[in-house]
């Protein structure tokens, strides 16, 4: 969790297993031994006594092992935001469908995208572009609902233009017509979020200014080896 925490890449080495039938452990103890390292390490996480933001800002710097904070690639962009996406249109046409029981159309609409724009946007901060903490949070959440604006503005005008052609639409063609629309807001949305909302800055991929003895001693990282004993 350490690890995972601080950036590094965990992979998983499978190990030969031989069970020993003679083998004596002492399952409650190892069980509340276990549970109290588990509280430990919450409650150190919780009290921020681990530097896990130093370590992970140090394996940045000295790059190789460490990739703390690394962007996704555009394939790995695009993929995780279609999973984003996903889940949040099935959540949109949810919300919407059951809205629509009670609300006009564009009232439905707008509460639907409002409800799901917000976890859409920390998803795709945290998930696809990897931008963790709670620096210009805020703010992204803002911009984040510019870009909700200018999808309301094409699933509304989808919508208004449904109606003038079809004055009493049906259910399916009417939620048909928003999936259209969502999905040629989708390819704006995410070049927003790349170029404009979660757009890395500049002070984080040029280096600082400091003293050049600074920038170039290294510190010799020893390997990390993480491993796991099994009674």
């Amino acid at each position: 969790m350490l690890a995972e925490r601080a950036g590094l890449r965990i992979h998983e080495v499978p190990v030969d297993w031989v069970d020993d039938p003679d083998s004596r452990v002492d399952l409650v103890a190892t069980a509340v031994a276990d549970l109290k390292g588990v509280a430990r390490l919450a409650a150190d996480l919780m009290g921020h006594r681990i530097p896990v933001a130093t370590v992970r800002a140090r394996l940045a710097r000295a790059g190789g092992g460490g990739r703390a904070g690394a962007r996704p690639g555009p394939l790995g962009q695009v993929a995780r935001f279609a999973l984003v996406g996903v889940a949040s249109t099935l959540a949109y046409l949810v919300l919407y469908g059951v809205l629509r029981g009670v609300l006009a159309a564009q009232p439905a609409n707008a509460a639907a995208l409002l409800a799901t724009a917000v976890a859409n946007t920390s998803a795709n901060r945290r998930f696809t572009f990897a931008v963790r903490g709670a620096a210009r949070a805020a703010r992204h959440q803002l911009q984040g609902l510019g870009v909700f604006a200018l999808a309301l503005a094409l699933t509304a005008g989808s919508l208004a233009g449904l109606h003038a052609a079809v004055p009493r639409p049906r259910r399916a063609l009417e939620l048909a017509v928003l999936v259209a629309a969502n999905l040629a807001a989708t390819v704006l949305r995410f070049l927003l979020l790349r170029d404009w909302v979660f757009r890395p800055s500049r002070r984080a991929t040029t280096p600082a200014a400091a003293p050049a003895a600074a920038q170039t001693v290294s510190e010799p990282r020893p390997p990390i080896a993480l491993t796991r004993s099994t009674p």
